[in-house]
């Protein structure tokens, strides 16, 4: 007998919901390139936040998509200084710039777009204010 233990089905579900809104907005055909996108969005914009801030906003994040986040991450290395808009955007390239549906930087407001939909306004608004200010330009105000 196999008993379902109701966080990770809640948590699977979340991630899901955050995977599918993704994928609606940029009509990818592949769900495994939507979520290696959101992974490799979220991941950039952890590097570029202070500590605190950065454990702030993986606390509205889906558990699923929290350990995502986390996962390689080095605190050594963060915040990173770089304050122009094409390293991050190229940062993103270097990791899904081989999916096929892939359109730059179109598709990372997209990416934007769901965490604004997703995390509360005051959230966005402070890991927004973090950012080097290009950054802040790229990403959409909630």
């Amino acid at each position: 007998m196999t008993r379902t233990i109701h966080v990770f089905e809640r948590t699977v579900h979340e991630a899901h919901d955050w995977v599918n809104e993704l994928s609606g907005r940029l009509g990818w055909t592949s769900e495994r390139d939507v979520l290696r996108l959101l992974r490799t969005v979220l991941c950039n914009i952890r590097d570029h936040l202070p500590v605190n801030e950065m454990a702030q906003f993986s606390a509205q994040l889906p558990i699923v998509l929290r350990g995502m986040y986390f996962e390689g991450w080095q605190p050594k290395k963060t915040p990173v200084r770089e304050r122009h808009a094409a390293d991050f955007i190229a940062a993103v390239e270097d990791e899904v710039g081989d999916v096929l549906d892939y359109s730059g930087m179109q598709d990372i407001k997209a990416v934007f777009n769901v965490i604004n939909a997703r995390i509360s306004r005051g959230e966005v608004e402070d890991v927004r204010a973090n950012l080097p200010l290009e950054l802040q330009d790229l990403w959409p105000a909630p």
